[in-house]
């Protein structure tokens, strides 16, 4: 069987380890768990009539006292880009992270995720903003770990776009 290493890269407390959960375990927890260093989980789904078992590494979040040690990424055939749909600070975080990935890994797959849209009436994100955004990313989705919306679809486009690469 086919296997692909998927990075989840982003700012602090965007919902990278949320989104991880609700897409693997199809779960939501309201209680905060910081990750310290990276943790992996798996799950197999079937892109293109073929299985494929996604290696999902959940890598801590990036703030002003701590960077992502690249090394981390060696490997990875995509990553998934995570920022926080009511803080716009952290989408520029996150294009400042998409920019050290790429001198590190190349062009490779990539979804940018606007977490935390069933929070719409607190979201910070112009409709123009993302548009630019889906400009430069490539693909953007809005995904809610509590709700679940986006969140298979996120994780499918990102494998898709591996498989096709």
């Amino acid at each position: 069987m086919l296997q692909k290493k998927i990075c989840m890269l982003g700012s602090f407390s965007v919902g990278k380890t949320s989104l991880v959960k609700r897409f693997v375990e199809s779960l939501f927890s309201e209680k905060y768990l910081t990750t310290v260093g990276v943790k992996i989980d798996k799950k197999v789904m079937s892109a293109g009539g073929q299985d494929v078992t996604l290696m999902l590494w959940d890598l801590y979040g990036e703030d002003e006292y701590q960077k992502i040690r690249m090394s981390y990424l060696r490997g990875a055939s995509g990553y998934l880009l995570v920022a926080d749909g009511t803080r716009a600070a952290t989408v520029e975080k996150a294009l400042a992270i998409q920019d050290e990935a790429e001198k590190n890994l190349g062009k490779v797959p990539c979804v940018l995720a606007l977490n935390k849209c069933d929070l719409i009436e607190e979201w910070a994100i112009a409709a123009e903003r993302e548009a630019e955004l889906a400009a430069r990313a490539g693909r953007v989705i809005r995904t809610s770990a509590k709700t679940g919306e986006g969140v298979e679809q996120a994780f499918e486009e990102l494998t898709k776009a591996m498989m096709a690469t």
